[in-house]
């Protein structure tokens, strides 16, 4: 630890210029009647996707001694509040995600996340690049659609969602020839993923912002599935992208409460099978779809990297007060 480390990654003008946007976020949906909420950050249940790492803790609670899990989004709590009635709804909120680093992460972040109960996913997307212009103050100059199935052959001349042993060869061929990585057991997930992050995304979002469409169905995580212009099941899932970066990860969402129960259950078959521990899958969600959440549509939005987006900056830990290195 150096002796300035007690200092803030951001400065009290980036400080100022942040509590800015975030003010200009809530207008946003004020003016749209988007009831603004408050979830817990610890629950107990964690998220079971097999490609995040939940943080937990012991807490003695009124039931004894609890294994307590902190959110790595607030999405469970939300969608009980809208099986509840709830309507429109956003949330601001603090989220953990362990074993996550670097220049445009940190383990702690702020969760920008809302959900239009009725909204079809062109009119999410329309309204998350709406909240984009407005927080940055300047139109986009470009919205561009791209299936993901069409990035991949544009880019790497391989169809992802082909389902043959000859595109898994190739996809482990492009993944080993873009890593270090010995691929020749990797799933056509983590191949796909790997050549996304490394080969894909950096192209994304320049002059413009990116909309990624149709993801694998095997990705579809919290979403619906469908059939594609072409005939392939995939998932009603967006993420957008606007200068190389990440920003927001939307679903037409899943309300059928016996699919999200095989879902969790498969999603710890998969981290068992990669050596992960095992999570709670969330009953009370899984009573909340039964009970009836309104079809509709939700996004969550990574507000750090907006900032750094608004505001010019390269590094997540001088966007907010105290990074992890500092905390």
């Amino acid at each position: 630890m150096s002796a300035d480390d007690w200092r803030p990654g951001a400065t009290l003008e980036v400080l100022r210029a942040r509590a800015g946007l975030m003010r200009r976020i809530r207008e946003f949906f004020d003016v749209r009647d988007v009831l603004e909420v408050e979830t817990p950050v610890l629950g107990h249940a964690g998220s079971s996707d097999v490609h995040l790492d939940s943080l937990s803790l012991g807490a003695r609670t009124m039931n004894g001694d609890e294994r307590l899990w902190l959110q790595t989004s607030p999405e469970y709590h939300m969608k009980r509040l809208l099986a509840a009635g709830s309507g429109p709804i956003f949330q601001l909120s603090r989220v953990f995600r362990d074993n996550e680093a670097g220049r445009r992460h940190n383990i702690e972040f702020t969760m920008l996340e809302w959900y239009r109960p009725g909204f079809e996913l062109e009119a999410l997307i329309q309204e998350v690049v709406t909240l984009i212009e407005t927080v940055l103050d300047r139109p986009l100059p470009a919205v561009r659609l791209n299936a993901y199935r069409a990035l991949f052959i544009t880019h790497l001349s391989v169809d992802p969602l082909l389902e043959c042993p000859e595109t898994l060869a190739a996809l482990r061929a492009r993944a080993a020839q873009h890593s270090d990585a010995d691929t020749g057991e990797w799933s056509r997930d983590d191949c796909c993923d790997l050549l996304m992050s490394l080969v894909i995304e950096p192209l994304l979002g320049r002059e413009g912002l990116d909309v990624v469409m149709d993801y694998p169905a095997s990705q579809a995580a919290l979403a619906r599935r469908h059939i594609d212009h072409d005939g392939a099941m995939v998932a009603a899932r967006f993420e957008i992208y606007l200068e190389g970066i990440e920003l927001a990860n939307g679903f037409d969402e899943l309300t059928d409460a016996d699919e999200q129960q095989a879902r969790f259950e498969a999603d710890n078959q998969g981290r068992l099978a990669l050596g992960k521990p095992q999570v709670e899958a969330d009953q009370r969600l899984i009573a909340a779809l039964r009970a009836g959440m309104p079809q509709g549509c939700g996004v969550a939005l990574g507000v750090d990297r907006l900032v750094m987006l608004a505001l010019g900056i390269d590094d997540i830990d001088r966007a907010m007060a105290f990074g992890t290195a500092r905390c």
